[in-house]
């Protein structure tokens, strides 16, 4: 049974940093592609970044472009989301998210629609 379980969320004030981490357990074949997805309290969920695992392209919202980054470490299973120059609007609960079949490619990796597996979320609030 494949797992995704997020760590590393947490307070901090505006302009601080944080890494999310988000380990991936059970699956017998590689991941497709990975993202971090937020929701904000009264907000839809959205996508923040994505890797497209076989070339290893990585797409990102334009809200969070140039300050987030996501990578990812095969050996560890591991995919990470470090978040610089964090703003309050930041504040959500951020969600990984795996697909082990098919992904489209592209900045479609930023639709929820791609992906079949979750973890539970880690919550990051930020303070002005």
């Amino acid at each position: 049974q494949v797992q995704l379980v997020e760590s590393g969320g947490g307070s901090v004030q505006a302009g601080g940093s944080l890494r999310l981490s988000c380990a991936v357990s059970g699956f017998p074949y590689g991941l497709k592609c990975v993202g971090w997805f937020r929701q904000a309290p009264g907000k839809q969920r959205e996508g923040v970044a994505a890797i497209y695992v076989g070339g290893g392209n990585t797409y990102y919202a334009d809200s969070v472009n140039g300050r987030f980054t996501i990578s990812q470490v095969i050996a560890k299973n591991t995919l990470y989301l470090q978040m610089n120059s964090l703003k309050p609007e930041d504040t959500a609960m951020y969600y990984c998210a795996a697909e082990l079949t098919y992904c489209s490619g592209g900045y479609h990796l930023l639709q929820e629609n791609q992906y079949r597996l979750w973890g539970q979320g880690t919550q990051v609030t930020i303070s002005s």
